[in-house]
């Protein structure tokens, strides 16, 4: 797969103009995406103008910066002025925000390449990319099979050769389990590390956006480039660099084993992770058993939570103001009714009754008070652990890739978060990277938390296994952009 450093080696040698890999790139995406449907959107103007820039600023001798003239695709929930933004929802199909998102500015600064907007579940609310008004991404390793969600276009277009990064993400998973199913890196940062101005929400509480890449330096590179406070965004905060901080050493470093995250994992999952771990041990890493009981309770705590925020957050899409709105009415009361059940899919009208339902007078002490209690259980006992190890070792997904159109109840898909929404629920920073293959060579994910900004730690960890195992569990597809 390619790299950051891939692409820099073709500048700064004057192998190849900016202009020249974009157009290759732009070509490589209009004719992989009818089958992969990785984007939502290509932004070829965008592209095209961007690498101009840098060609010029090549030529007068200028050293380039670290993302500048680097394809990379943007989740379509982050707002782009001038360009579509839909949500990948039929409520926002033909959205053209006015303002720019944080994240977007920052990468602009850097003249990074936007190739397009990728493909997502439907305002973020899906673990398979299957609920967009646009069809699912598919996987690149096999399209048979889901690219995950909700940053699947994301993952797709990273891990099949039409973008060098990408931006998404996460509010129970939605970066490290599309990463986990594409055999790629998802780093999801931790929460307020990253600017959530101009990214459209699902829950607030929970959502932070973050890159997908094909390797883990790639990762550090962009977080870096991403992170910090932003004035506008009162929850963000400023944060260390990480790059300079990757050695790839982590002896005396200890590695914390919750054996709630490990039952009942088939058996090429939990072969692949024992393996990881000797491999850490070998490394002079220090395994730690641990015990997490509240893991039981995670995912009825953030399914409470992230559905009563979505219910207050997309109480803004009445069709009066922007957005869909239906042609057929009797009153306003009925307007906004089939607005909203028109302009909406399925998986997310679910989400907003059950957030209003637990929010409702009557419900709310008996649903969403007692969730905020287990909430704070689960941050605390985060804190205990963090005092006996310096992270986790856990699977990211207790599975890998599902087939396409396996329409699993709405119930076994809110189960496949399982190891991932524990992360949002205490704002910790966690990086998924593909540790091993499955009987039928889908990818598996491994992943790492870590305390609240210690981005660098379980980065500096994730590339300590990279290195060791020579990029070993990466598989590049036949398809995309090849240097």
């Amino acid at each position: 797969m390619n790299k950051i450093k891939d692409i820099k080696h073709l500048l700064e040698a004057r192998e190849a103009s900016c202009v020249e890999v974009t157009k290759q790139f732009l070509s490589a995406s209009q004719q992989e995406n009818a089958e992969l449907n990785a984007y939502i959107s290509l932004t070829e103007e965008t592209a095209l103008k961007t690498a101009a820039a840098v060609d010029k600023k090549q030529q007068s001798g200028e050293k380039l910066l670290p993302l500048e003239g680097i394809p990379f695709v943007l989740k379509d929930n982050i707002a782009t002025a001038g360009l579509k933004t839909t949500c990948a929802s039929r409520m926002l199909e033909n959205h053209v925000p006015i303002y720019d998102a944080a994240v977007w500015e920052s990468l602009q600064k850097q003249n990074a390449v936007l190739i397009g907007k990728g493909n997502m579940d439907e305002f973020a609310m899906g673990s398979t990319c299957e609920t967009s008004y646009f069809g699912g991404a598919k996987n690149p390793q096999n399209t048979d099979y889901v690219a995950g969600g909700s940053s699947g276009g994301v993952a797709a277009a990273v891990a099949g050769g039409l973008s060098i990064f990408g931006i998404g993400s996460d509010t129970g998973g939605s970066i490290r389990q599309p990463a986990s199913f594409c055999g790629i890196v998802g780093l999801k940062p931790t929460y307020g590390a990253v600017s959530r101005r101009g990214l459209i929400a699902y829950a607030s509480s929970f959502d932070q956006i973050g890159p997908l890449t094909t390797c883990v330096e790639d990762a550090a590179l962009v977080f870096d480039a991403i992170r910090g406070e932003d004035p506008l965004d009162m929850t963000s905060r400023d944060s260390s660099a990480v790059s300079d901080q990757l050695t790839g050493d982590i002896k005396g470093l200890r590695i914390g084993i919750a054996k709630e995250y490990f039952e009942n994992l088939p058996k090429d999952l939990a072969d692949s992770l024992q393996q990881a771990i000797a491999l850490y041990q070998s490394l002079g890493a220090e395994i730690v058993p641990i015990e997490f009981p509240m893991l039981k309770y995670s995912l009825p705590t953030y399914y409470i939570l992230a559905c009563a925020e979505a219910s207050s957050n997309l109480g803004r899409y009445d069709g009066i103001r922007y957005g869909y709105h239906a042609e057929k009415f009797s009153d306003l009361e009925d307007f906004v009714c089939r607005t909203r059940s028109e302009g909406f899919g399925e998986e997310v009208r679910r989400r907003i009754l059950l957030g209003t339902y637990v929010l409702s007078a009557g419900y709310f002490d008996a649903y969403y008070h007692k969730a905020q209690l287990v909430r704070n259980s689960i941050k605390n006992q985060f804190k205990t652990i963090f005092e006996s190890c310096d992270c986790l070792l856990t699977p990211t997904v207790p599975l890998t890739a599902m087939k396409s159109g396996a329409n699993l109840d709405p119930v076994k898909t809110y189960q496949t978060d399982i190891c991932t929404v524990t992360v949002n629920i205490a704002g910790l920073p966690a990086v998924s990277i593909p540790c091993g293959f499955d009987s039928k060579g889908l990818p598996i994910g491994m992943q790492l938390i870590g305390n609240q900004f210690s981005e660098a730690l379980i980065l500096n960890t994730a590339l300590a296994f990279e290195r060791e195992t020579a990029e070993q569990y990466i598989k590049t597809p036949d398809r995309g952009v090849k240097l």
